[in-house]
């Protein structure tokens, strides 16, 4: 299938990595499950909804790990989190040439909230040290449910984040907000509202990702490669989360708070204050136009 989103968590992965290289530890046929989901007479999963493993990349072994969307939204449970965290652990003394991380969750399982809050904390931890430690971890988010909740913090620690234009990110998901708010402040069926707000052209254009691809497993491949040759990103460091700060204290800054309140479009009017042209038009543009509206607004 030529659409990453369309495919499934095991088609994404024998299709992004060279074939047949794709070797899974704890797979399906372990029956490593949740030990909280049959208690809730829950439908469990015997990989409890990520596959993960060792490929190659273009003849590179990299450490891999692919959330399923179709099961439970990608949501993250103890077991889960384990198998992230086991694949981080085992990279920081194998030293791969990378992980990558194909990226498809609405969060936390909220059957198994405390379990699932501590286990994405835990994949927080794993991957600073396997980043800090020179093993770049690469981000692929291009899914129908996005990478939301704890999930989309941890695609923001990693080196490189790669989004596809119709991909989503954010911190919490549309329905979670219009629960919380209601529907006056966040209307989840207004897809244009969604992908304005937490779509890839949206991250891409206020540098919340670090490569913006079309919806084709092949453009997410060949992301993939040239992110794990040059990284957005090294080690953390000081000097980074300063830049982060001033990034988005001067994006504050551009639309105060009591001007938002009286803003139709605030993603266009976000752009058209950071100087981006032709903002009126982004829904209309393929992912090469947005690319390009970013590399002129940092030109100019």
């Amino acid at each position: 299938m030529s659409s990453y989103l369309e495919c499934s968590a095991r088609q994404r992965v024998q299709a992004l990595f060279d074939a047949n290289s794709f070797h899974e530890w704890l797979p399906p046929a372990q029956r490593l499950s949740s030990p909280h989901l049959a208690q809730l007479g829950v439908p469990s999963s015997f990989d409890d909804g990520v596959a993960i493993g060792h490929a190659l990349l273009e003849g590179q072994t990299v450490y891999v790990a692919a959330q399923e969307g179709e099961f439970m939204g990608g949501g993250v449970g103890e077991v889960h989190g384990a198998k992230l965290v086991g694949l981080l652990r085992r990279a920081l003394i194998d030293r791969p040439a990378g992980v990558v991380l194909l990226l498809e969750s609405g969060g936390v399982r909220l059957h198994e909230a405390n379990a699932g809050l501590i286990a994405v904390s835990e994949v927080m931890r794993a991957l600073l040290d396997t980043r800090n430690a020179g093993v770049p971890v690469i981000a692929l988010v291009g899914g129908q449910n996005g990478c939301f909740g704890g999930m989309g913090i941890v695609a923001r620690c990693t080196n490189h984040l790669i989004m596809s234009d119709v991909g989503r990110l954010a911190m919490s998901g549309p329905e979670v907000i219009e629960a919380s708010h209601g529907v006056e402040e966040y209307d989840s069926k207004d897809r244009a509202l969604v992908w304005q707000t937490s779509g890839g052209k949206h991250r891409w254009l206020t540098a919340d990702c670090d490569d913006l691809v079309s919806d084709t497993v092949a453009a997410f491949r060949a992301a993939a490669i040239q992110g794990l040759k040059n990284p957005a990103r090294g080690p953390v460091t000081l000097e980074e989360l300063e830049q982060e700060h001033q990034l988005l204290a001067h994006r504050a800054a551009l639309l105060p708070v009591e001007q938002w309140d009286h803003t139709e479009n605030q993603a266009q009017t976000l752009w058209q204050a950071l100087g981006l042209e032709q903002s009126d038009h982004v829904g209309q543009m393929d992912a090469a136009a947005v690319k390009a509206l970013r590399r002129q607004e940092a030109l100019s």
